[in-house]
Order: structure tokens, then C-alpha cells, then sequence
């Protein structure tokens, strides 16, 4: 069994009019994470998901999802769905739209039922399951949306953009159930630019500019890549020691010298010329950046582009049931 669940080789996707919405992606996911991809809008990012859930056709290059390649039947019946901007028939009710979406993925009718109760109850949306769909707000739809994208029982779940919309409560309890779902072993790929519903879950990122992974890693490796050591201090430097400091690279102001490295061995010889000096160390400290910073820094200020609608593309959510 691979240890990714998806494992893409230089994919790439042309629209009508030449845009490149993706330009030779390699990406590799393991199993059992959340993965954060984020991209500002037009990035790239829902065109990669539409690809691996095969709403739309990669224009070149490769990949395999679940150790099977993109496309296999088997391996979509193990993949779970919201997509951005979903939108389920307004005369159903909330239960009626997850007991659609379980026909659809040919769930077993004796397994419906007690399924369908149970991702009500996992979502908090139990007590208004039999209220109609066009009666709902935007977080209460989106709680239905994850409901039915988890009625098959996923091993790999594409939420796109799920808080869009949500409130504040509804972003809390969705942390909660994505890290319930990781428990449960599944691999939870979230495609969003709401940075700080990712930052408190997510286990590894890649960051999508113009059709690109610019960054790619643990969170934590890329939050501390440019930034470094910060050592506080008491006491006035002799001019010699901060010429020495600032010919090295290093940034001074008053009372703190910054070190342009995560390597605890570079700032030692810091912190000996300081004792040297007289001064007395009163703080060192490994800076990192906020998942903001960094993300603006990597994607020219979170500006991305957008790529022409895609004529004739399938339709992302069910068709309306006859009334």
C-alpha cells in the first residue's frame, strides 16, 4: 500500500484561450493527514481538486489517488466531495439531501438510514434535518454539504472552500469534526485562502501561485524557513560588536540582535559576544512566521488570476429529483 493517497506528476491544465491554470504540479499527500492547499482566488487550486475527482480532464502529466490511477472507478467510490459553491435542490430537506447523495454513491439501502442519523448528529444538524433546503443559512448548507460528502464513508474527503460563509461557531465545530476525521484515519485535503481556518489543524501545506506549488512541506518547516534566531538583551554594545553584528547579517536595534537562522549552533557565538561585552541575556527565540506572512510573501501579496469559465464543464452537484 503507498503512503500517499494522492501522487501527482507534472499535471497540467490548459484552458480555452491558452490560460494555464495549472503549469506541471507535482504533489504528494500522505495518508491519514489534513493537507492544507492554499492559493489565492484563481490560483489553481479547485482546478487540482476538479482533476482528481474527475470533473474535468488534466491536459498532461500523471498521477494516482489511493494507489490506483486518477479516474478509477473503485477509488472514486472511496472519495468524498464538497465542492465550492455547492448547491443542493431547494425543496429537499437536509436529510433527504444526504440520503440522495448515499443513492448516488450506492450505499447499501439497509446502511442509509442509520448512516444518514449519524452525520446529522456529527454535524449538529439533527434537530433540523426535516426543515427544507431553501429555508437554511449558508453554514447550515455547508453542514449538510460535508454530511454528504461523508455518507459513503470516505478514506479521502475534498472539502473546497467548506467556512466560506460560516460563522464563527460553525468554523469551531468544523476544526472539531476535521481533527475527528483524522482520528478515524481518513485524509482530509482542504482547499481554501481563509488562512486562519487552517493554521490551528493542518499537518502539511502547499501553497498554489498562478498554477504552481510554490511551498510545499509541514507547516511548522515553512513558517520558520526565513525566519530565525531573536536574542533580548540588557545593556549597551560596544560600537565595534554591533559593526561586528550588522557585517554578519544580522539585524540590530536596541536590545535585540536577530539572526537570520533556525540553526541553534549559529547563535551561540552571539550570545558569547554579548556575555563578553557585559550585556546580560534576558531572552532567545525562535521566530517564526505567522501562516499569513508567509503566504503573502510566496503568492505577490495573495494576487492570483482567474481563469475562464469552462464551457460544457459537468455539473459539480446532483440534479434536482423530480417534484
Amino acid at each position: 500500500m503507498s503512503e500517499y493517497v494522492v501522487d501527482l506528476s507534472g499535471i497540467r491544465k490548459t484552458y480555452r484561450g491558452g490560460v494555464e491554470a495549472l503549469k506541471g504540479v507535482d504533489l504528494q499527500v500522505p495518508r491519514g493527514c489534513i493537507y492544507g492547499l492554499l492559493g489565492p482566488n484563481g490560483a489553481g487550486k479547485s482546478t487540482m481538486v476538479k482533476i482528481l475527482t474527475t470533473l474535468i480532464r488534466a491536459t498532461g502529466g500523471s498521477g494516482t489517488m489511493l494507489g490506483e490511477p486518477i479516474g478509477s472507478r473503485d477509488v472514486l467510490r472511496k472519495v468524498g466531495l464538497l465542492p465550492e459553491h455547492a448547491q443542493f435542490p431547494p425543496y429537499l430537506s437536509g436529510r433527504q439531501v444526504i440520503e440522495y447523495s448515499a443513492g448516488l454513491q450506492n450505499v447499501p439501502s439497509n446502511l442509509t438510514r442509520q448512516r444518514t442519523d449519524d452525520l446529522l448528529e456529527k454535524v449538529k444538524m439533527s434537530g433540523d434535518q426535516k426543515r427544507k433546503i431553501k429555508t437554511y443559512s449558508k453554514g447550515m448548507k455547508q453542514r449538510i454539504g460535508i454530511a454528504q460528502a461523508l455518507v459513503n464513508d470516505p478514506e479521502i474527503i475534498f472539502l473546497d472552500e467548506p467556512t466560506d460563509g460560516v460563522d464563527p461557531a460553525g468554523r469551531r465545530d468544523f476544526r472539531e469534526l476535521v481533527r475527528e476525521l483524522r482520528e478515524e484515519g481518513r485524509t482530509i485535503f482542504i482547499n481554501t485562502h481563509i488562512l486562519s481556518e487552517l493554521e490551528p489543524i493542518v499537518d502539511r501545506v502547499a501553497i498554489v501561485s498562478h498554477g504552481s506549488i510554490v511551498a510545499e512541506g509541514l507547516l511548522e518547516e515553512l513558517r520558520t524557513k526565513k525566519s530565525g534566531y531573536s536574542v533580548s538583551f540588557d545593556g549597551t554594545l560596544p560600537e565595534a560588536t554591533v559593526s561586528n553584528f550588522t557585517s554578519s547579517g544580522f539585524d540590530y536595534r536596541e536590545g535585540v540582535i536577530e539572526v537570520p537562522s533556525t540553526k541553534a549552533v549559529e547563535v551561540q557565538p552571539v550570545i558569547d559576544q554579548l556575555r563578553r561585552d557585559g550585556a546580560i541575556i534576558t531572552q532567545v527565540g525562535l521566530q517564526s512566521q505567522s501562516l499569513e506572512d508567509l503566504f503573502i510573501g510566496l503568492t505577490d501579496g495573495g494576487v492570483g488570476s482567474t481563469p475562464p469559465p469552462m464551457p460544457g464543464a459537468p455539473v459539480q452537484t446532483p440534479p434536482p429529483l423530480p417534484a
